[in-house]
């Protein structure tokens, strides 16, 4: 994967040249202070995150450019679902450094990790479902984080090469809002990981896909697949009367319309709930709590597109192995 970041001059030397942040090129560029302080040439730890995530057969890493838009809340939901199989083991990487909510969405605040030979051990929610995050290094869940760019990629460089997460069958990252410091990291050190791709989240309306937009162009610059868009809190349904009503407008076609600009699928629509804020405050699993909702049903069929793209990608790897290997 190219790393050249967001917004970067026409003549960008890219992330991992020695001149990141030094050239001539670079001179106002608002990522200069980030590229100055990342490491230069090949780091070392991309190779150990690799070898690491080895056990990990699929990589998911959930953007959205604007925060707000349920971008944690659908992680959280995206894990529930695909831990529904209990044959299947379930990993969440929250690395919204400064604003990390998957501990108290997840049911799992105030729980602690543990450190040992084989590395950091996750926190588990359930017997195939964990997590990591720095909520649970914190003292306290009101501690705030204040931390310079190069603090927070060291920490997200541990986490990818230090968590033991065992047998995985998916890895879910959930990420801050922007294209900054967090997301250049995460593209950096997976890069020879096999991420399967990017999900997006957006709701309806302009002001949220304006930096959507920007969210996109920055997968597309750094090499990062996307697996599709969601739609989220696209209507209102009554929970009592099953009514719907447009709270958003998609005033100028909404996810689909944007789905069909940058050349990939629309996952789905997942409509606003006041139960979904509800769970994710008691750390309960929607999907499980009210199951025969049209949220719910939303959700089921994005979690359905997302195990297919994945293992539809995990064959055309395994078919590509068989040709290198005949060809030995």
């Amino acid at each position: 994967m190219a790393s050249v970041p967001e917004n970067a001059p026409a003549h960008c030397p890219g992330t991992e040249s020695e001149d990141a942040g030094k050239a001539s090129a670079c001179q106002g560029c608002p990522n200069q202070t980030t590229c100055s302080a990342l490491p230069k040439g090949p780091d070392p730890a991309v190779a150990e995150v690799g070898k690491r995530l080895r056990s990990v057969k699929h990589k998911i890493i959930v953007l959205s450019g604007k925060g707000g838009v349920g971008k944690s809340t659908f992680t959280a939901h995206l894990a529930h679902g695909l831990a529904g199989d209990e044959n299947k083991q379930i990993a969440v990487l929250d690395v919204d450094i400064c604003g990390p909510s998957m501990p108290r969405i997840l049911g799992v605040e105030g729980e602690q990790v543990h450190n040992s030979g084989s590395g950091w051990s996750p926190v588990y929610v359930t017997d195939n479902l964990a997590v990591m995050s720095v909520g649970f290094l914190l003292s306290g869940p009101d501690d705030a984080v204040i931390w310079r760019g190069p603090k927070k990629n060291g920490l997200i460089k541990q986490f990818l090469k230090d968590v033991d997460w065992g047998e995985v069958d998916y890895l879910v990252i959930d990420t801050p809002p922007g294209t900054s410091d967090e997301h250049l990291s995460v593209v950096q050190y997976l890069s020879e990981a096999n991420v399967d791709g990017a999900v997006i989240v957006t709701t309806p309306q302009e002001i949220a896909l304006l930096d959507v937009r920007k969210e996109i162009s920055f997968c597309n610059k750094v090499g990062l697949p996307l697996i599709g868009i969601v739609e989220n809190m696209s209507g209102f349904v009554c929970p009592n009367c099953k009514t719907e009503s447009q709270i958003f407008p998609a005033t100028t076609g909404g996810g689909e319309k944007l789905a069909q600009d940058s050349g990939t699928q629309l996952l789905g629509k997942v409509p606003l709930d006041p139960r979904i804020g509800r769970c994710c405050d008691e750390g309960k699993s929607y999907l499980t709590d009210v199951p025969d909702s049209p949220a719910t049903q939303a959700f089921v069929s994005i979690i359905s597109k997302i195990e297919e793209h994945c293992e539809k990608l995990q064959k055309q790897r395994e078919s590509e192995t068989g040709e290198v290997m005949d060809t030995l």
